[in-house]
């Protein structure tokens, strides 16, 4: 390969995207990005500010004006929202009931694809999402789709929600997460599947250690092959 390669991680909420690329992007000295975020950090501005999540295109011009941010750390990406840190504050269950409208905006999906490409132009990077395999970068090195079983995204989900300090039950975020899997797979822009040449991963019952070095080694075996 003429420049290093690009590597797009997909899968429903709770699969562990993040923490799995954050360790990938680690191995392989890549930058992780995580586009989740992204759309967190508008969705968060959105309520902030009081714009309707259902006016699109006074969200999707939100989008437009807003500036996101996202520092690769060794625990994670920071993530600044027009010079704010709001790491912790996307996380919250408001912003994980409004993000899916959010991110079923097209006009917003317009402006933060073009984004997500611009920081993976140069490649050595690891980019996590919904749809980057699909729409973000069709032309990824390596495409992989993460998945596990919903009572085990589910829990991991309230174990990071708990460890906010966000009092929540396991089963309201159970609902929560069968919520999104629908919203995610049956939005009209760029809906959450699974790209024909993308190498699936079961992570259920492995730890993200384990599923990262998996994936790190398909990369270095691509890139030893030359594509």
């Amino acid at each position: 390969m003429s420049r290093r390669p690009v590597v797009a991680i997909d899968g429903p909420m709770g699969s562990g995207k993040g923490t799995v690329a954050r360790l990938v992007a680690r191995a392989l000295g890549f930058r992780h990005v995580d586009t989740g975020a992204m759309y967190r950090a508008v969705a968060w501005k959105a309520l902030r500010e009081g714009v309707p999540l259902d006016d699109l295109q006074a969200v999707a011009e939100l989008a437009r004006r807003t500036r996101v941010d996202l520092d690769t750390e060794p625990e994670g990406n920071r993530v600044w929202c027009d010079g704010e840190d709001v790491t912790d504050a996307i996380r919250s269950v408001q912003v994980n009931a409004a993000v899916r409208r959010v991110a079923a905006n097209a006009g917003v999906r317009s402006v933060l694809t073009e984004r997500q490409r611009s920081l993976a132009r140069e490649g050595g990077v690891v980019v996590e999402g919904r749809d980057i395999g699909t729409v973000v970068l069709p032309d990824a090195d390596l495409k992989v789709y993460l998945v596990a079983s919903l009572d085990e995204r589910a829990r991991r989900r309230w174990q990071e929600l708990r460890a906010r300090g966000e009092d929540v039950s396991l089963e309201a975020v159970r609902e929560l997460v069968r919520e999104d899997d629908e919203a995610a797979q049956t939005r009209a822009v760029a809906p959450l599947r699974r790209a024909e040449d993308a190498v699936v991963v079961d992570s259920t019952s492995r730890s993200p250690e384990e599923v990262a070095e998996e994936i790190a080694r398909l990369v270095r075996s691509r890139v030893a092959r030359g594509g």
